[in-house]
């Protein structure tokens, strides 16, 4: 690709392709397969950026990934020490106990290198970016150092992908199913 077209195909930022929306991203070697067995492999979960505001995303996943049996640990400096839903909160990678496995990142894409950088020194298995969160050098290098790399996607609904817990909000699953809806539209 000549250096015209690279600059033509990506953002502003260097990161994103110009009208990408948010979980469209098919990246290299990241397929329904490869995010099924992730999903079924790994229970460990380090979030960073998981907020304690119940009305934050990070919060809401992070519920929904408990409630499955996942093993959520936040990362977060600005609530180091307190708990998140039962957990302490610690300011780094580093300070989380116990082996990474997932590392899964909360953040804006510039905050995203350095969390990959401590991951990867750290033998994290995974890095999850969320949606949005789309950082394609930072995916290069966790690739590089052997990691699984998901980008642009959200581990909550992924995991209801899945487990057939999406179609009731009318979002495409990819997933044929008889079932009926478990609740009435109209009385």
């Amino acid at each position: 690709m000549t250096a015209a077209a690279e600059k033509a195909f990506h953002s502003s930022d260097g990161m994103t392709p110009p009208g990408h929306r948010p979980g469209t991203g098919n990246w290299p070697g990241q397929t329904m397969a490869t995010i099924a067995e992730i999903l079924r492999k790994y229970a460990k979960i380090a979030m960073v950026g998981l907020s304690a505001n119940e009305n934050r995303p990070s919060y809401f996943a992070a519920t929904y990934l408990k409630d499955y049996g996942f093993e959520v640990t936040p990362v977060n400096p600005a609530y180091a020490g307190q708990e998140i839903l039962g957990r302490t909160c610690y300011a780094s990678l580093a300070e989380v106990p116990g082996p990474l496995e997932v590392v899964d990142i909360f953040r804006k894409p510039p905050a995203v290198p350095p969390v990959v950088d401590e991951a990867v020194r750290l033998g994290a298995k995974v890095i999850w970016m969320q949606l949005g969160v789309i950082h394609e050098p930072a995916r290069g290098r966790a690739l590089e150092a052997g990691l699984e790399v998901v980008m642009d996607r959200c581990m909550k609904i992924e995991h209801a992908r899945f487990h057939g817990g999406l179609n009731f909000a009318g979002i495409r699953t990819n997933l044929i199913s008889s079932r009926k809806p478990r609740f009435k539209l109209y009385p």
